[in-house]
């Protein structure tokens, strides 16, 4: 034990411990009248109880620390809520903050002399009428028609909105609302074609598909202009 007990008496406490061996022991003057009997410290009881006490020390302080590393939490990784929905070909990604909600699929009534191109009309919505966009006409998509895979299709009306009111958009189908890694999003490609597109902050890959994410903010300013 001798290699190890005179490094550990650097440990926080360990200057409780006599040190006799580095006083008047085999590393100090050699006074110790032990040292008739025992010829090294190794083999006195005083040294040997002093190195179990250190080494029991050194132990807790080890286990102690490995508590310490299990009791902190971990990290949690930051999301940001988006909804997954389709149009024509093309898979989409609008922050939830500005969804009011998803519905069903209702009547658009038509509107006369209407200027803007986007603008299909009105939709009753729970007695309102509400104004009803085409995002495909809005975002400059491809207007054909797409198959989606058998028993997945799910038309939806989304109701989406700022300070400036609500409007509603019809949309193909509608995967859900997912919580995306905020670091995805932050590092969404914006180098390809879809995403130098009208209102889009990138592209990113998920499950599978390429999710174009639509700037929410630009986009809701696109929805107030096309209907003035």
């Amino acid at each position: 034990m001798l290699d190890y007990a005179p490094s550990l008496m650097t440990e926080e406490g360990a200057q409780q411990v006599d040190d006799c061996w580095n006083r008047i022991g085999i590393r100090g003057d050699k006074s110790c009248p032990q040292l008739v009997e025992h010829i090294h410290c190794r083999n006195c009881a005083v040294y040997s109880a002093a190195a179990t006490r250190l080494l029991d020390r050194y132990a807790l302080h080890q286990d102690d620390s490995r508590v310490a590393e299990q009791s902190l939490p971990e990290p949690v990784t930051a999301t940001c809520s988006m909804l997954i929905f389709r149009l024509g070909e093309e898979w989409l990604g609008l922050a939830t903050r500005s969804l009011v909600e998803v519905s069903p699929l209702a009547a658009i009534h038509s509107l006369p002399h209407q200027r803007s191109r986007a603008l299909l009309g009105v939709v009753n919505v729970r007695g309102a009428l509400v104004a009803c966009l085409s995002l495909v006409e809005l975002l400059g998509l491809d207007s054909t028609p797409a198959v989606a895979a058998q028993g997945r299709k799910m038309p939806r009306m989304l109701i989406i909105g700022g300070q400036g009111g609500h409007v509603v958009a019809p949309v193909d189908e509608v995967d859900g609302i997912h919580a995306l890694e905020q670091r995805s999003l932050a590092a969404a490609t914006k180098t390809s074609t879809l995403a130098a597109a009208k209102y889009t902050r990138g592209v990113i890959q998920w499950r599978g598909r390429s999710i174009r994410l639509l700037d929410d903010e630009q986009l809701l300013l696109a929805v107030t202009r096309s209907l003035t």
